[in-house]
């Protein structure tokens, strides 16, 4: 088996993995519990968007794909904010919306290519040494903003409205919030792909929950989780010769069904 790791791309693939794995439920978990898990989802369907984009126009689609999931965050939020739009109500004319331009700029471009599955459903052959670069950068911020605002988000999270008539900046932080949704969805894309990642983002810290432990520790329990699916989810990519990405969500769902098993024994 070790063997495995004498292959360049798998220890590029492994090394953007671990990093993805990391960030993800440190977003996920603010997402599952405000009952927000959709705007994983919608923001992924989003970014197929700006990847068609990218391939149409010939450039990076990764960074088309962050540009328009970053525009599209902060629409959606300041729909949200205004009352005009229901969140849920915005969030599935995002989807299907972008989804609609998405196929509209890829038959454009003449339709499916070998790059574009890649995308959707993640692939380790493609990552690059800049692409584990550029994921570890931004996974670097992201991690340090959520450092910093640590505890507005939690107060946010489980009370708003007491949040915002102690003085935190409720909007400033759903604001930041969503922008660091929409650019854990891009660097994922990868290693997971569109179709998938809101599922790494969301399982793990689902499962999580199921032990009923404090909220720091259900953390660190999503996060051990989300790296076991994504390791094992790679690994078994290589000898099976499947997309990384379905290998490591249904490591996670089992992980999950493990989860509901031992939280069943438990009562």
């Amino acid at each position: 088996m070790l063997e495995l790791f004498t292959y360049g791309f798998i220890i590029r693939g492994l090394e953007a993995g671990i990093i993805v794995g990391i960030i993800a439920p440190l977003i996920g978990i603010f997402l599952v519990l405000r009952r927000y898990s959709l705007i994983a989802d919608t923001l992924s369907h989003v970014s197929l968007a700006g990847i068609a984009i990218g391939l149409l126009l010939r450039i990076n689609p990764l960074i088309t794909a962050m540009i328009t999931t970053l525009s599209a965050s902060l629409f959606i939020e300041r729909l949200r904010a205004t009352k005009k739009v229901y969140g849920e109500s915005a969030l599935s004319i995002f989807l299907s919306g972008s989804l609609a331009v998405a196929i509209i700029l890829l038959g454009i471009a003449h339709g499916f290519s070998v790059d574009l599955f890649s995308y959707l459903f993640g692939s380790i052959v493609t990552v690059k040494q800049t692409d584990v670069l550029w994921i570890a950068f931004v996974s670097f911020i992201v991690g340090g903003v959520i450092l910093a605002f640590y505890k507005e988000l939690l107060y946010i999270t489980f009370d708003e409205e007491t949040a915002q008539v102690t003085g935190i900046p409720t909007t400033f932080m759903n604001t930041i919030f969503v922008l660091l949704a929409a650019i854990t969805v891009t660097v994922a894309i990868p290693i997971v792909g569109i179709l998938l990642i809101s599922a790494l983002m969301v399982i793990p810290v689902v499962a999580a929950l199921q032990f009923k432990m404090s909220f720091k520790q259900t953390i660190v329990i999503a996060e051990v989780l989300s790296l076991v699916s994504v390791v094992f989810g790679i690994i078994s990519s290589f000898y099976l010769n499947i997309p990384s990405g379905g290998a490591i969500v249904c490591i996670a769902l089992l992980l999950f069904i493990g989860s509901l098993w031992w939280n069943r024994g438990v009562k």
